[in-house]
């Protein structure tokens, strides 16, 4: 049976205490990790942005917003991933 593949839509929002190095290391390692697991369509970095409500007591974060294809199973660990990585503050994945 074949993998099932969709479009997605990724966005996280990284620590700004974390530098320039750290926030680059950071979108560099999940460009790196959804290449590999699929297709990536665009990266497409917002920067560095104030905050609707503080999160973890910051109040800026810096957007980052990945369209990627990729089987169905992919999420999830993308998400799972996400949430084991220190310096994010939120993330969010949904099927296009």
């Amino acid at each position: 049976m074949a993998k099932m593949t969709g479009n997605y839509e990724s966005a996280i929002i990284i620590n700004t205490k974390l530098g320039e190095d750290g926030i680059k290391a950071i979108v560099e390692k999940f460009t790196a990790l959804i290449s590999a697991n699929g297709t990536m369509e665009s990266v497409n970095e917002w920067g560095k942005r104030r905050l609707a409500y503080p999160i973890e007591d910051e109040t800026e974060g810096y957007y980052v917003f990945y369209n990627f294809s990729s089987n169905t199973d992919f999420p999830a660990e993308l998400d799972r991933v996400y949430n084991i990585t220190d310096g994010i503050l939120r993330s969010l994945i949904i099927a296009k």
